[in-house]
């Protein structure tokens, strides 16, 4: 950017973690590295979430996820239609395991743009391993019913994407994983790196086994980046086979992004995060609200937040050569997301 915006117009989309609350402790995600949440104490009251929404006039795309999993929470129908009710194209990534066939009616009925399941294998053993007191069998039937509600009710909606979180344990089921989902008759694969090194966090503090498990794991390391450039390309062959849109990530370290072609990401200018207790926070990649916060909604409205200093700093910050901390060990700031 050569000259940097710091204070854009409201944004047109917006990440609200309705809930911090999960039923899986998988093994790449921060929850499983925390206390357990109640599913109602963890619930992003309705309260705030109408006001949210009420502030930001020109949203149109909003994204009911966070750390935790949206169909624990018991005010997700009616957030749906608000978002539906006001023209505002929403969805959100669900584990599937809760997605029972009535469920799955449910949310085809409902008007949700967009439905992303995460499954990160195509058999029971190296799927179970990474998503922590999921059931394989349980999912893979979810989801075929979930395409099968689709198709009775003759909607277009939801569109279904599956999520596969590509890493040195996992990768070799992509191909595999692919067959399946023609099979099952799923839209689209997208295939995403680990999301954060955890670099800017303390070796020895509470970030410290996710960051160990990141350092194993992210293909982005530039371990294994043959065998993964390999296992993508016959992915990429079986997807063509199969017909399922497939997505992929870059197999290992990309180059570092030109200064000249501006920011990292643009997150800051066209989208937010809010906790599911009213943390504003840049993007949904950061994972920990103690890790940057931009403001609370307890103290401040999100314009408030959203035109303030915090906000101001960061971007300027990102935009330029020394980039927040936080922000240095994002594959999407690195562009290997």
């Amino acid at each position: 950017m050569s000259t940097v915006v710091e204070d854009p117009p409201l944004p047109t989309h917006l990440q609200l973690e309705i809930t911090s609350a999960c039923n899986l402790r998988c093994l790449m995600c921060l929850v499983r590295y925390r206390p357990p949440v109640n599913k109602l104490a963890g619930a992003m009251a309705p309260e705030l979430f109408d006001r949210i929404v009420a502030d930001v006039p020109g949203l149109r795309r909003l994204t009911l996820q966070g750390l935790g999993e949206p169909l624990l929470s018991p005010y997700l129908a009616d957030m749906i239609d608000t978002a539906v009710g006001r023209g505002i194209t929403v969805g959100f990534n669900t584990n599937a395991t809760l997605l029972h066939r009535r469920r799955a009616e449910e949310l085809v009925a409902s008007g949700v743009d967009w439905l992303h399941v995460s499954l990160d294998g195509a058999r029971a053993a190296a799927y179970e391993r990474v998503r922590d007191g999921a059931n394989f069998d349980v999912v893979v039937a979810n989801l075929a019913g979930l395409v099968e509600a689709k198709r009775a009710a003759g909607s277009a909606t939801p569109w279904i994407r599956v999520v596969f979180v590509a890493m040195r344990d996992t990768v070799a089921e992509l191909p595999e994983l692919v067959r399946l989902l023609g099979r099952i008759g799923v839209d689209e694969l997208h295939v995403q790196n680990l999301s954060h090194s955890f670099s800017d966090a303390d070796p020895a503090g509470r970030y410290a086994e996710i960051r160990e498990f990141t350092a194993d794991q992210a293909l982005w390391a530039g371990v294994d980046t043959d065998r993964a450039a390999a296992l993508f390309g016959e992915a990429a062959a079986v997807a063509r086979e199969t017909g399922v849109r497939l997505r992929l990530p870059h197999p290992g370290a990309a180059p570092a992004a030109p200064r000249t072609a501006g920011p990292g990401c643009s997150w800051p200018w066209d989208a937010a995060y809010v906790t599911s207790a009213g943390v504003v926070q840049p993007c949904c990649m950061v994972m920990g609200d103690d890790r940057v916060r931009l403001g609370s909604l307890d103290e401040r409205s999100f314009p408030e937040i959203w035109h303030g200093e915090e906000y101001r700093r960061f971007r300027r910050r990102l935009a330029g050569e020394t980039p927040p901390s936080v922000c240095r060990g994002c594959s999407l700031y690195r562009r290997t997301f």
